[in-house]
């Protein structure tokens, strides 16, 4: 997995525990902290898969 993709995937979670603790205190502020972990997500994903297709690219130029 890209480092990328890990230090995306890292932030995720934090914003998840960020926004379970904001919402267990009853602060609505957590609502920010749900969309910043959507984003982080999205990266993560976009890192991965921009990784896997490099990879198959090299291959098939490899291969052919």
């Amino acid at each position: 997995m890209p480092r990328l993709a890990l230090y995306a995937l890292a932030v995720c979670v934090l914003t998840v525990a960020a926004a379970v603790f904001s919402f267990v205190q009853g602060n609505w502020f957590g609502i920010v902290w749900v969309l910043l972990a959507g984003l982080s997500s999205n990266m993560a994903w976009y890192y991965v898969r921009k990784a896997k297709a490099e990879r198959a690219a090299r291959t098939a130029t490899a291969a052919g």
